[in-house]
């Protein structure tokens, strides 16, 4: 009697693992429902990263919320004609974040007078000259030990810290695999601490504080 041949075992689909597959593939049909659904998730990741990108701009988040606003139009325009290569959609969604932000900081850098729209939120200022000095000292130098760090690593600390992504989305999204993920913010996190345990001491003999 002659033995079957066993099956081979039928793989997933690449986009099976990627979360937002089915909501965009029904959002390309034109589904009304899935089309708000897929926006729903997306725009707070957007903002979070717009404003991560951006910061503070002209005193408010109002510039960072009108890129955000821009790249949840971008999307909408870009997904009758995606098609996904088994990358996460996530990826291509920071794809045309990433265009944006550049924009923005192109047009902002062409011209410094651009208009507020809303009243800045920064209420009274009740700090000394001492606070003040700290506080632009702190800022340059956390600057200063960003920069230190590899793009990909500020990339992955952003994603992760200031996003607020998980390690599996952050994978998807930069298109690696989760271990280099946390191989990657490890790294950045102990390349960090070391510069700035070495920074402190050179510097001990100097205190400021904030009473």
């Amino acid at each position: 009697m002659a033995r079957e041949t066993p099956e081979a075992p039928v793989s997933a689909p690449a986009a099976a693992a990627d979360p937002y597959a089915q909501l965009v593939e029904a959002a390309k049909t034109g589904d009304r429902y899935a089309v708000d659904d897929l926006l729903a998730a997306l725009r707070p990741i957007i903002v979070r990263y717009c404003r991560s990108r951006i910061g503070r701009a002209l005193s408010t988040f109002s510039s960072a919320d009108d890129v955000a606003q821009e790249v949840c139009l971008a999307v909408l325009m870009a997904l009758p004609s995606y098609r996904s290569s088994g990358a996460s959609f996530l990826g291509f969604v920071y794809g045309i974040a990433t265009h944006k932000i550049m924009d923005f900081h192109r047009k902002h850098s062409r011209d410094k007078s651009l208009p507020v729209s809303d009243v800045p939120d920064t209420g009274v200022d009740t700090l000394n000259p001492e606070q003040h000095l700290l506080r632009s000292e702190m800022g340059q130098q956390l600057g200063d030990l960003l920069n230190t760090l590899s793009e990909t690593q500020r990339e992955v600390l952003t994603l992760r810290l200031v996003v607020g992504l998980s390690v599996a989305e952050t994978a998807e999204t930069i298109s690696v695999s989760p271990g280099a993920v946390r191989v990657c913010q490890h790294r950045a996190l102990t390349k960090l601490r070391n510069r700035l345990q070495a920074r402190v001491g050179s510097d001990s003999s100097r205190t400021l504080t904030l009473d």
